[in-house]
């Protein structure tokens, strides 16, 4: 099966990110996706089973529990897979970057005028009235 096979669902994508947090429980895993999407446990063992067997997640025992973790492999082969796509979105986000860069900056600067022109509208005071 392709990563983006095995990426294309919806419930296999949220139990990556669950586990792009660090490793959890199949229990956990399934009380997360089974409030999300609203599928059975069978249901989220099966993702799981596909996860594992196509080599995106790890177990290991833990006691009675399974402790599941993601694999990094799959995933930097499925975005080595984008990579000659990456000319369409990539100039989009540089200027994108620097867009958010420039407002960061121009906040700051704002930010650092502002004790400037508190302290100078205090020294307006009237000489008379000290």
């Amino acid at each position: 099966m392709h990563a983006l096979d095995i990426l294309g669902d919806p419930v296999r994508r949220r139990i990556l990110e669950l586990l792009a947090e660090g490793e959890r429980s199949a229990g956990e895993i399934g009380e997360d996706v089974q409030r999300e999407f609203g599928i059975s446990q069978p249901a989220v063992s099966q993702h799981l089973r596909v996860l594992r067997e196509s080599g995106f997640a790890t177990v290991r025992p833990d006691g009675v529990r399974r402790l599941y973790a993601i694999a990094p492999d799959p995933l930097e082969n499925a975005a080595a897979w984008f990579d000659p796509f990456r000319r369409f979105w990539q100039p989009h986000l540089d200027a994108l970057g620097t867009e958010l860069a420039r407002g960061r900056r121009q906040r700051r600067l704002a930010a650092e005028q502002e004790p400037d022109a508190a302290s100078d509208e205090s020294d307006t005071t009237d000489p008379q009235e000290e």
